[in-house]
């Protein structure tokens, strides 16, 4: 086979993957699927869209094998096709924030407007949870926890924080993680904690990160306190 020949009929099938990913919408919705396998019905939600509109965007990344289907019974549950799609998704993301200084900028003025939460390497994590040296809390929604999360993190959804403050050890450091990046849960939950008076720093990044890195993860709700309603629950966990 000629080069050109060859050329012709492979770049096609490349371009099938960028066209997929054409779209803001489809983004995001590869950021929704990397916390966690999900509904049509629960994207729309998360993704503030229609539910056709969800589907038709979901159909679209299907088409390029990028997401993948299975039944839950009279749902279809969609999740990523694999671990490069992410990888595909974090790479796209770093060249834009190399190349693009929109997107510095964007960062620049959100951090600003949310003041200084502070960043803890996520290489430094697992020493720092085994040496009990700090609180790892994961403010994600628990669906996301109990498909995934950081070794050692505790699950506290961030609508719930503002009502567990008092369930918190004042002589701990907390140290807060949400999505990724460009998730403002962990910057949010730390603003909070520290009007409170407690000693908290986000995660540099997020789970996404944490996944595409390969890190070792933990899932199921062994570690998730939130189920325990009693007061004082998660100071009898980190105590």
């Amino acid at each position: 086979m000629a080069h050109r020949e060859i050329k012709d009929q492979t770049y096609p099938q490349f371009a099938r993957i960028g066209a997929a990913l054409s779209s803001e919408r489809r983004l995001e919705l590869i950021d929704l699927l990397a916390q966690a396998p999900r509904n049509v019905e629960a994207l729309a939600q998360e993704a503030e869209m229609s539910v056709a509109n969800t589907s038709q965007h979901l159909q679209a990344l299907k088409a390029a094998h990028l997401v993948e289907t299975e039944r839950d019974g009279t749902r279809i549950v969609y999740r990523l096709a694999g671990e490069d799609v992410l990888a595909l998704w974090l790479a796209l993301r770093a060249t834009a924030e190399a190349q693009l200084p929109e997107v510095g900028e964007i960062v620049r003025n959100v951090g600003a407007a949310n003041g200084s939460a502070g960043h803890v390497d996520r290489a430094e994590l697992s020493d720092l949870v085994r040496a009990e040296d700090i609180v790892l809390l994961d403010v994600r929604p628990r669906l996301e926890f109990d498909h995934g999360h950081i070794p050692g993190a505790l699950a506290l959804p961030i609508e719930e924080l503002s009502d567990r403050l008092s369930e918190l050890p004042t002589n701990k450091r907390f140290v807060v993680y949400c999505r990724g990046s460009y998730c403002q849960w962990a910057d949010e939950a730390v603003a909070l904690l520290q009007r409170n008076g407690f000693d908290a720093a986000r995660v540099e990044g997020g789970w996404s990160e944490w996944a595409g890195e390969h890190r070792t993860k933990a899932n199921g709700d062994s570690a998730d306190v939130g189920h325990e309603r009693d007061h004082g629950e998660i100071r009898r966990q980190v105590i």
